[in-house]
């Protein structure tokens, strides 16, 4: 056993597997490195590492479980985030309508249609990483399993366990936002394409928040 945690190697394997699903979080950081850059990339990605913080700090005190005993509380919060999530997707889709059109017009780059990305990446990526309350179920019971009752300093063992998750999250994140950076100099060469790849990033913001909306606490 080490520092309380009876399975190591199965949480960090777990954890990896996890982290590379597909998700708004992943998704938005790397649609934010293709427009606005590497620097950009990496505040959204900070964003994200403080939501995950803060889910991890309330599955350690045992809050989010009140989602549990509370399921008014848990609708409010699902259709909170799904909304949250949809309007993203909304906003991206009307971005890339006005991108497409400014080209087919012969305009200008439409660098400018793109600035809805760019605008305060490390709130929006907090926001997002937050409104989701499955996240914070599944935090509460993947936690649980790797802490034994019996340690004498739990949080040490949370503390660990966290670190576990925000460094395999960042190696993720940093792959995801050097790789997105280098999408973008094909976007800016070709912006009929860049359009429709901001098209396709709302659409799937749009099915996450269907996704959440249909989301139980079974």
């Amino acid at each position: 056993m080490f520092y309380g945690i009876p399975d190591l190697t199965t949480f960090v394997i777990g954890t990896i597997f996890i982290v590379l699903l597909p998700g708004p979080n992943s998704l938005y950081v790397v649609a934010l490195a293709s427009r606005q850059g590497i620097a950009a990339g990496y505040r959204g990605a900070f964003g994200i590492f403080a939501g995950d913080a803060i889910l991890m700090l309330l599955s350690a005190t045992g809050a989010a479980s009140l989602l549990r005993s509370l399921p008014a509380l848990f609708w409010v919060i699902k259709f909170a985030g799904a909304a949250y999530l949809a309007w993203i997707g909304f906003c991206l889709l009307r971005e890339s309508v006005r991108g497409w059109r400014s080209r087919a017009a012969g305009g200008a780059p439409a660098e400018a249609a793109l600035r809805f990305d760019g605008a305060r990446p490390f709130r929006k990526a907090l926001v997002i990483s937050l409104m989701n309350p499955k996240a914070i179920l599944f935090f509460v019971s993947f936690f649980v399993q790797f802490v034994d009752p019996g340690y004498a300093h739990p949080e040490l063992s949370f503390l660990i366990l966290g670190c576990i998750v925000q460094t395999c999250s960042g190696i993720y994140l940093s792959l995801l936002i050097f790789g997105g950076a280098g999408l973008a100099r094909h976007f800016r060469a070709r912006r009929r394409l860049s359009a429709a790849a901001t098209g396709s990033v709302g659409g799937l913001f749009i099915g996450f928040g269907a996704k959440l909306a249909s989301a139980t606490l079974g």
